[in-house]
Parts: C-alpha cells; structure tokens; sequence
C-alpha cells in the first residue's frame, strides 16, 4: 500500500490527541451502520495503530487487524496483549501486491486509508472477494479537496465518482453521506469526512 515506509517511520508516535478523535469520529459513524455484528466478523483494513478497531472492538465478535507496516502491526500487537483482548488478531499483508483467497469476513472497514492506496479499483475489487455475500465494506475518508496538492495521496474523493466505480466492480446498496467538518484536519487543510456503505 502507499506510503508505508512513512507509518512504518511515525508507528510509535501515531496515537495523537487529534487522531485520536478523527478515530473517535470515523468509529462512531461506523458504528451506526453496523447491523447484528456480534455474531459477524470484521476486518480493520490499513488499521494504522488500531485506533478506530479499537473503539469497534465490543461490536464484533472477532476482529482482524490488518496493515502494510509491521510497527504498525507491531503497536496493535502490543495494545492486544496489554489489555488482553481475546476476539482480535493481526496481519501484516499489501492487497496492492496481490489478492488472498482465504481470507473472509462480514465487514471490512477503512478509515483515511483510501487516499493512500494508488489504485483505488483494484483494491476495492480484491476486498469485493474477500468480503462474504451480503458483507458490507464501510469507507470513511475525506471528500474532495481541490485546496490538496500532493503526490503522495489523493486528495480525497467525489463520493459519486466512488460510487461509480464502486457500482462497476458488483457493489450494490451503495450509500454515502458527508458526516464530519473539521478545522485543518486534511494535510493542513479544513476538511469534510463521509462516510460510505457498499454490500456485497
């Protein structure tokens, strides 16, 4: 996945009070679209540091951490088995490189991992498979921002055109929403979250 030389840099100094509550936020509206999830499986996809399947971790019955950097896994590892978390795993894997076949869940959810992923089709369509039939994939990231330059991310997304490419790959019920304002919250920027919904 893009960019994981620098998580793997900034891995044990990730957890800021500022992300601390984007994660809060992006977990909370998560959270509202969850249906019967104790009995589901979930997968917190380019986790970071775990800290928005941290705050979902009671909702599920187990939940896969999963993540491009290994300090990142590495930090996840560490908080599972500071607070003995029983129903929680980790992975450090890149669907950029290449799909997995075994792997299955119910939900897969990302919060602003989106705009690190160079080819935003390709790994949609690699989650597509892993998700079970009726599964849901939750993304939560930053609409588009035309005051964002970068070469390194995208500058968020026009929830239509996801929707669109989202439509392409089989994804049906698709749903979006903006939910969130935030003062310099996007590389220095004001910026806007939503929230999106997409089943299987």
């Amino acid at each position: 996945m893009g960019n994981t030389d620098k998580f793997e840099m900034i891995a044990n100094v990730y957890d800021t009070p500022e992300r601390i509550q984007i994660a809060k936020v992006s977990s909370d509206a998560i959270r509202e679209y969850l249906v019967d999830a104790k009995s589901k499986d979930a997968i917190d996809f380019g986790c970071g540091t775990g800290l928005v399947g941290m705050n979902l971790l009671n909702e599920f019955r187990s939940m896969l951490f999963l993540d491009t950097s290994e300090n990142m896994i590495h930090q996840i590892k560490q908080k599972i088995s500071d607070y003995d978390i029983q129903n929680a795993d980790t992975f450090c894997f890149d669907f950029e490189q290449k799909g997995l076949s075994d792997l299955h869940a119910d939900y897969i959810f990302m919060a602003q991992v989106l705009l690190h992923i160079h080819d935003v089709q390709l790994v949609l369509s690699r989650l597509f498979d892993v998700l079970i039939e009726g599964g849901h994939l939750l993304i939560v990231d930053f609409d588009k921002n035309e005051k964002i330059a970068s070469d390194i991310v995208h500058n968020g997304f026009d929830q239509a055109e996801l929707t669109e490419i989202m439509t392409k790959i089989g994804y049906r019920n698709i749903q979006s929403k903006t939910f969130y304002h935030g003062s310099k919250i996007f590389m220095g920027q004001d910026a806007s979250m939503f929230i999106l919904d997409a089943q299987k």
